[in-house]
This record gives structure tokens, sequence and C-alpha cells, in this order.
């Protein structure tokens, strides 16, 4: 799939890896997706994009942002906001898709092969357009819950499709006996945010 020296970039949607990561009951060692990439080529960027509430200064995400944005991942955060519907109910929304999408497009020429961590149908035209300036583009998501966690339009635009089931054990911790992995042990994921449909 990758071929040696290749300019890889990685655009991870938090939310939605946190999500699919939780569905299949992964989880997910950032240390060791990095290093699972950069051993597959020349890892240029990982990009992670994940959306924060205002009192999330201080709350358990912290501390995992901090350790990704010190350890080779690019940090792209924005604050949710709160809105209520019609029917009185509090929504937080955060969606990151259009600052994720315009940096896709910014970025692809750097890169020979993308690898969009998002299940999102709405990433088919991003994904396109990186395509038509020479950038292959992975998608990794999941099919192995009902329902699949990844648009089927998505799965037949990318180049390849990686079900994250599949990378399970490259990317999961490992046990805290494992020196490496005690760090990532101890700190939580993000917690999911709604995405506009």
């Amino acid at each position: 799939m990758f071929y040696a020296l290749e300019r890889i970039g990685l655009f991870i949607d938090g939310a939605n890896l946190y999500a699919a990561s939780r569905t299949l009951g992964i989880d997910i060692d950032y240390k060791r997706l990095y290093d699972e990439f950069a051993a597959q080529g020349r890892l240029i960027r990982a990009s992670n994009y994940t959306a924060l509430t205002d009192d999330q200064d201080y709350s358990l995400t912290r501390p995992l942002i901090d350790w990704l944005d010190y350890n080779g991942y690019t940090m792209v955060t924005k604050t949710t906001k709160e809105l209520t519907d019609s029917t009185g109910r509090c929504k937080i929304k955060g969606n990151m898709d259009i600052k994720l999408a315009v940096d896709v497009m910014e970025m692809a020429p750097v890169f020979d092969y993308i690898v969009l961590f998002s299940g999102d149908g709405d990433s088919c035209r991003v994904v396109e357009a990186a395509q038509r300036r020479g950038t292959r583009v992975s998608v990794v998501s999941t099919v192995r819950t009902t329902p699949p966690m990844v648009a089927d339009e998505l799965r037949r635009q990318a180049d390849s499709f990686i079900d994250l089931a599949n990378l399970a054990p490259s990317i999961g911790r490992l046990s805290v006996d494992d020196p490496e992995s005690v760090m990532a042990t101890r700190i939580s994921p993000a917690p999911t945010v709604l995405q506009d449909a």
C-alpha cells in the first residue's frame, strides 16, 4: 500500500475516530498509531482535529491534547457551541469538517499519500479534490459495526479503505506493563461531540 520514502500525511477527525474505536472496543494508543505510519514511509504531518467545550481546559481531555501536541501531532482545536433546539434540548456542536477539508486541500501537494481517519460522507469531495492533485488517499474507519461507521460513497471514492478493526493489533493500547504504553494508558480519549449531518 505504501512505498518507501513516500511522504505521508495523517488527518484525524478526533470525534469520528473516538466513536469508531469505542464502538469496536479499541483503546487507541496514539504513540503506536504515529509509529505505525511513520514506519510506512516519511510521516510529514499527523494532524488531529478535536472540538473542546469551554470547561475542558481543566478536564481529563487536556492531558491527552497536550501529550499529542508534544509527541508529534499537530493539534487543531475549536471551542464547541451550545445550542438549544425548538424542544428546549441542549445540543453541543463542534464540527471540524471545514478546518480539516481546508488543510487537506492546502497541503495535498506536499504529500504522496494522505490517510484520512473519518467515515463522514461529506469528506468525499475533499478526497476527490486531493486525488485530482495526484495524491493517493486511504480512509480509515470501520464496516464491522451495525450500521457501518463509514459512508459507502467515501469508501468508493478513496484509493483504499483500511478497517480500523484490522489496525487494532498495531495501534491498540498494550498492557500497562509495557513501558511505552504507560503514558497513553493513563489518558482517556476525548469525548464525542455531535457532528453536523
